[in-house]
């Protein structure tokens, strides 16, 4: 896989709580400039990067931030007002709680609430794998496909561990074995080209990572 088709999966991501406009903007410019998928920003920053960016690359935001125990009537309007002032694809937290707590139908009606916000715009949901079994990371791929999101994402990045490529095996079974329409993010962790190529290999579609664009400018490879 070359460096370009690899660039073209990442969500190019900065949601560290002391990034600046300025930080923003340069994370908007390597976006731009490397063709990638998305660049994944704190929801404060949509409205002025959608200004900024101006149609060259797409911009994506977290709802329910890492820790996802935001009621799902305030998950649903934090989407919709992001929605509103331009983002185009929205990375939401599930109720870990409810999920650890099998309160499936519960999940899965939170995940549909906010997808309702969405107003048709791209909605990857966080399931944060390190916090839940096998079994868990089984029923949750069905949840976030019976649901109507469009990718299931292993982490936020925020907790003590995340992605592996067993949890994206988990997925990639699950959706091939009983069809699911959905896609799968890997994020957290992923500092190297090879990681990222292994991870898409076993069926990410998507990666979050704020290393790849960074390895690139570094070594010069584009």
């Amino acid at each position: 896989m070359n460096i370009q088709e690899i660039l073209s999966k990442c969500d190019h991501t900065l949601l560290s709580v002391t990034a600046t406009w300025e930080d923003i903007k340069a994370i908007i410019d390597d976006g731009i400039k490397y063709h990638t998928a998305s660049v994944c920003i704190p929801p404060c920053y949509v409205e002025q990067a959608k200004a900024y960016a101006a149609g060259r690359v797409a911009i994506c935001t977290v709802i329910g931030f890492p820790n996802g125990y935001n009621t799902g009537l305030i998950k649903k309007a934090e989407a919709a007002a992001a929605v509103s002032q331009g983002a185009d694809e929205i990375d939401m937290v599930i109720n870990i709680g409810d999920m650890k707590a099998h309160k499936y139908d519960a999940v899965r009606e939170e995940i549909k609430l906010v997808k309702s916000g969405c107003c048709g715009k791209l909605l990857k949901v966080i399931v944060e794998t390190c916090l839940l079994d096998d079994e868990e990371k089984r029923v949750a791929t069905h949840l976030v496909a019976e649901a109507g999101a469009e990718f299931i994402k292993t982490s936020t990045g925020f907790s003590k561990a995340g992605a592996t490529i067993h949890d994206v095996d988990i997925f990639k079974e699950e959706i091939d074995k009983h069809h699911l329409n959905i896609k799968i993010k890997a994020a957290g962790g992923i500092s190297s080209l090879e990681d990222a190529e292994q991870f898409l290999a076993h069926g990410a579609d998507r990666l979050g990572t704020s290393r790849i664009v960074k390895i690139v400018k570094e070594e010069g490879l584009s």
